[in-house]
């Protein structure tokens, strides 16, 4: 009996850290047209070559033509979560991060 539930006790925590660690966030990448979308965007287009390149495991990939949308990314490379930033303000993105734990290389300095 003793060794049944401590048997189940282990499975239900690997199961339950397995579960965490797919949710975790580890990396964003920002995905976007480098140019005509942002055009039209004058506070996401600031936050895009201004302020995303100063985060940390922050990535950048330009596609032509795409949409501003930030992909959370979990271990695997899997999106956790997405964010359209086409209606955010510069802070608004800003907050994005940040409030998923992701810093700026001149905040890690000081």
């Amino acid at each position: 009996m003793k060794l049944s539930v401590s048997f189940a006790f282990l499975c239900f925590y690997t199961v339950m850290v397995w579960v965490n660690a797919a949710d975790r966030i580890v990396r964003v990448r920002l995905e976007s047209c480098p140019g005509c979308k942002l055009n039209r965007l004058s506070e996401v287009k600031a936050f895009v070559y201004e302020d995303f390149p100063n985060y940390e495991n922050a990535e950048f990939k330009k596609i032509h033509g795409a949409s501003p949308v930030l992909l959370f990314l979990n271990e695997a490379d899997e999106i956790v979560e997405k964010h359209s930033l086409e209606h955010l303000s510069r802070k608004k993105c800003n907050e994005l991060l940040t409030e998923r734990g992701f810093t700026t290389r001149k905040n890690k300095e000081l």
